[in-house]
């Protein structure tokens, strides 16, 4: 099967801001590069997507629903493909990239009740960042959708 015979992985991405309008960024413990990303992952079985959402950013960051205010989401899908040197390697060669829907939610609570160290830690350190840094920052076959999320949601961004 060729890449492109391969379906998109369903998943969400999450755009948590904080009352200045700065984006929540988490730096990736699975890589070398120094590579800052929002909070994201697979949509489960008879999950939807904004249940998906809210469960991501728990086990991610440890925010908790009643932390976040839901302001917006992307008005449709977003994709990216996976660079040819990761086919084959994520999610067990299954799929060509992923399919996302992202959530803008706003951060009701204080940095204290940030917790990256979860059972299954994603981020080695967090941050938060404005969107033009946040843009510069992520790993280059992600920055077309990071683009594109942070468009569709700059009203309420720093």
């Amino acid at each position: 099967m060729t890449a492109t015979e391969l379906p998109y992985r369903p998943c969400v991405g999450i755009v948590l801001i904080n009352a200045w309008g700065e984006i929540f960024t988490g730096k990736r413990l699975d890589s070398k590069a120094d590579a800052w990303q929002m909070p994201q992952g697979g949509i489960d079985e008879g999950e939807k997507p904004r249940q998906a959402a809210l469960r991501e950013l728990w086990e991610e960051t440890g925010v908790s629903v009643d932390l976040v205010e839901f302001i917006a989401k992307t008005k449709d899908w977003v994709t990216y493909d996976l660079p040819p040197e990761f086919l084959g390697k994520v999610w067990g060669g299954k799929y060509r990239g992923q399919r996302q829907i992202w959530f803008l939610f706003r951060f009701l609570g204080s940095d204290d009740k940030i917790r990256i160290n979860s059972e299954h830690p994603e981020f080695s350190s967090w941050r938060w960042m404005v969107a033009d840094d946040l843009i510069a920052s992520i790993v280059p076959f992600k920055r077309a959708v990071y683009k594109q999320v942070v468009e569709e949601f700059r009203y309420y961004l720093a």
